[in-house]
């Protein structure tokens, strides 16, 4: 199967409702992979949290946000895509305080 894009999420997302990701990371970095492919062109992934509010913070959720940036890593990998190819579901998904500067996800030099 071939992926033209990832779609990023977080779970207060109404378009999420327990079933619209491929693959979502919990606040304790599980990764849940969902029974079958949620759109044919597109991956969707999806963090636990409201990236809306500011409670959703960069300091309690490091090891979240590290998990996420291995499987973004792995499916760039796996799928041949790069970060050009990473967009947020919409305007306020995956939320204002999304920690989109902290998001390392470089294949270049191998940095995560």
């Amino acid at each position: 199967m071939q992926y033209s894009k990832i779609i990023i999420h977080h779970s207060a997302c109404p378009s999420i409702n327990g079933k619209g990701y491929d693959y979502m990371v919990m606040k304790d970095g599980l990764i849940l992979s969902s029974p079958e492919t949620y759109e044919i062109n597109c991956l969707h992934l999806c963090l636990e949290g409201d990236y809306n509010t500011i409670q959703t913070h960069l300091n309690e959720n490091r090891e979240q946000l590290f998990i996420f940036q291995k499987l973004l890593l792995r499916l760039f990998r796996v799928f041949k895509l790069s970060s050009n190819q990473v967009f947020a579901h919409s305007d306020t998904c995956p939320g204002e305080h999304f920690p989109w500067d902290e998001l390392v996800i470089s294949t270049t030099d191998g940095y995560h």
